[in-house]
């Protein structure tokens, strides 16, 4: 990753990043297109009655962070990379195209800056690459980052660690990311396109954005319709001993790796 030079003065040291419609917006159709697989996957390889796969699909989603969670939570069983490989092998990466607006005010910031997605390594790193942004980050805390393998036992309660999916917007995740990546929540910027997830870093005392939209959220310090907009939200992210105030900033004509182990 090229890099820039780092203050000791700076106000924040890292920059944390979801990926998903944070990086690129909702509107490339990416989300929709995941949302469709999970439920082919839960009416073809699940047995789920057809009728009930999009209520149930959302439900989990809203309920436990993601559908995959859900399902487990509710004794599904299934193979975590077929799942992954299954949903998010099949999306129309090609509509990614590379970002090099993006891709400069990225490398001109002097803080550490790490992904940190639900989704799974193989999926981050595509996404990453097909954004041209592949050698900015640090690292990826992704699916396999907070829930790694665990060995094979009778143990009962190691078997369900083994069911429970460990994942955004929960707490524990939030605080077993920063724990992981050895941050300092009180000089971290945490961006997200999702309204619960702010709440969950701000309550885990992040500094907070939410990106792709002009209204605050609970917990959000900033909204941003674009994510091309941060130099004009965060000047202090260049700046030494900056003051950190609230605000919104509106989108213009905005142009259209290692993982972290626990």
């Amino acid at each position: 990753m090229e890099s820039v030079a780092r203050s000791d003065s700076l106000k924040f040291d890292c920059l944390l990043f979801d990926m998903d419609d944070t990086l690129y917006p909702l509107s490339s159709g990416v989300n929709l297109a995941c949302r469709k697989n999970i439920q082919e996957y839960m009416l073809h390889h699940l047995n789920i009655e057809e009728t009930e796969v999009p209520k149930m699909c959302l439900d989990l989603y809203r309920e436990y962070g993601t559908t995959m969670a859900g399902l487990k939570e509710l004794g599904y069983e299934f193979d975590n990379d077929k799942f992954h490989e299954f949903v998010h092998g099949r999306l129309p990466y090609e509509v990614l195209k590379p970002d090099p607006l993006l891709r400069n005010l990225l490398l001109s910031m002097p803080q550490r800056k790490i992904i940190f997605t639900n989704g799974d390594k193989a999926h981050a790193i595509r996404v990453l690459s097909r954004l041209g942004l592949g050698d900015c980050f640090e690292g990826i805390i992704c699916f396999e980052t907070l829930n790694p393998p665990l060995e094979d036992t009778t143990d009962d309660e190691a078997a369900s660690r083994r069911s429970r999916i460990l994942c955004k917007p929960s707490l524990e995740a939030m605080e077993a990311a920063i724990r992981i990546a050895n941050l300092d929540p009180n000089k971290t910027i945490f961006f997200d396109d999702s309204a619960r997830n702010i709440a969950s870093g701000k309550q885990a005392g992040l500094h907070t954005v939410v990106v792709g939209s002009s209204t605050l959220v609970a917990g959000a310090d900033h909204a941003l319709r674009s994510i091309h907009n941060i130099r004009e939200a965060l000047p202090q992210i260049w700046e030494e001993g900056g003051e950190y105030s609230q605000q919104i900033i509106q989108s213009n004509n905005a142009a259209e790796l290692t993982v972290v182990q626990a």
